[in-house]
């Protein structure tokens, strides 16, 4: 073979490769987001899914993203290992912020994005969402509450509860185990998350005939003084109150109240989980602090008891819900993708949206935060929620 001929051939082959490589289906070998090489060589034939999500890693709601990612990556890399489908996850930092969150997003498309594992929190989550209803990318989100989110959009998941269930959850399971004979709230009045559990808390407390003796609210300009609020439930005799809110404002408010001398039962929901970890908080201030949520790192399950193994070893604490329903969503998603034949060199983002929400609305799923979980064609999930009390600075079911 003549070198002129040998130039053109090679060169032919280079161009190739080189749209391969753009391709979105690409099968080459890619670095994960937190820049480790994959192991060996990947096979030829290997489809590759590249996930994107957004959510807190700097900031106040940190280690909700933060475990949300953990628990993603540790799925990410089993999954990987048992070969087939690789997932290449990348999350971007929102900062707990939806225009940040926005941007987020946009950079995710541009990565080539073929699914997203949500946003990790209410309010950004929102404008997320929207976001990819309107562009067709399917979307599970592991702990983003709100119904604002899912509300008519065909393609948005949740792994949590809905904001209504939770608080409908929470009161029964006062009424049930007879934790309060007067009840007091405190809730954030600016929050989409903070007033849709606060509202569907008190019509189920009505129904179940729970006295609510004192409802005290506070907004985003006024989460740091709390001696009100303390005050109002405390002159009511309130017994218990309960706390629809992020851990962060909720360390303020026990910290606070027991400087007052004021010791009711406090009753959380998702959002207080990961307060045993936030920096500077004495734990003991949460001894005896109930939180309803649909895991508990206690749980004595093969695949719990691996996954708590694995969460110690590579990020040094306890798991909590959020990093479970990052390693949820993760699996959930591998699942459909698995059994849908999702292939994105021969289908681009919208083809693949529409499998996944067939699989999704009728598929059954066993995970760390339930078993034979199924989602409804509105997005929500269906599965039992557990409680548990904090006990020396640990979660312990109940």
């Amino acid at each position: 073979m003549n070198m002129k001929k040998f130039f053109a051939i090679f060169l032919a082959a280079m161009m190739i490769f080189s749209l391969a490589a753009c391709s979105g289906g690409s099968t080459e070998p890619v670095a994960p987001a937190d820049g480790d090489t994959p192991e060996g060589e990947l096979p030829e034939s290997t489809v590759q899914i590249h996930i994107g999500a957004t959510g807190p890693l700097t900031g106040g709601a940190a280690i909700y993203g933060q475990a949300v990612k953990n628990g993603a990556e540790i799925a990410v890399e089993e999954v990987n290992a048992m070969g087939g489908i690789q997932f290449i996850f990348q999350m971007e930092d929102d900062t707990h912020d939806p225009e940040k969150a926005e941007n987020a997003y946009n950079a995710l498309v541009d990565w080539g994005m073929d699914m997203m594992m949500g946003t990790v929190t209410s309010a950004p989550a929102e404008v997320t969402a929207a976001d990819a209803y309107a562009d067709r990318y399917f979307f599970l989100t592991p702990s983003a509450s709100s119904t604002n989110v899912i509300d008519g959009k065909d393609n948005i998941f949740q792994m949590c509860f809905t904001d209504p269930n939770q608080g409908s959850g929470s009161a029964t399971y006062i009424s049930e185990n007879n934790m309060g004979e007067k009840i007091a709230i405190i809730w954030k009045n600016d929050d989409s998350y903070s007033t849709g559990i606060r509202n569907t808390f008190v019509e189920k407390a009505g129904e179940l005939g729970l006295e609510i003796v004192a409802e005290q609210t506070f907004t985003e300009a006024t989460k740091t003084d709390f001696s009100v609020q303390i005050s109002k439930c405390q002159e009511a005799g309130a017994d218990l109150v309960f706390l629809p809110m992020y851990y962060e404002p909720a360390s303020l408010i026990l910290n606070q109240a027991n400087a007052a001398g004021y010791a009711p039962t406090w009753f959380g929901v998702d959002g207080m989980d990961g307060i045993l970890t936030m920096e500077g908080f004495d734990t003991s201030l949460a001894e005896g602090v109930v939180v309803l949520t649909p895991y508990s790192a206690d749980d004595e399950s093969a695949l719990n008891q691996n996954f708590v193994k694995k969460y110690q070893e590579k990020f040094g604490e306890i798991p909590n819900q959020f990093a479970a329903d990052g390693y949820d969503c993760i699996y959930a998603m591998y699942k459909a993708a698995t059994e849908a034949g999702i292939d994105p060199a021969s289908m681009d983002h919208e083809a693949i949206c529409d499998a996944m929400v067939a699989q999704f609305t009728s598929m059954t799923f066993d995970g760390l935060t339930g078993a034979s979980m199924t989602w409804g064609s509105d997005g929500t999930v269906s599965k039992l929620p557990n409680a548990v009390v904090i006990e020396n600075g640990a979660y312990v079911g109940m």
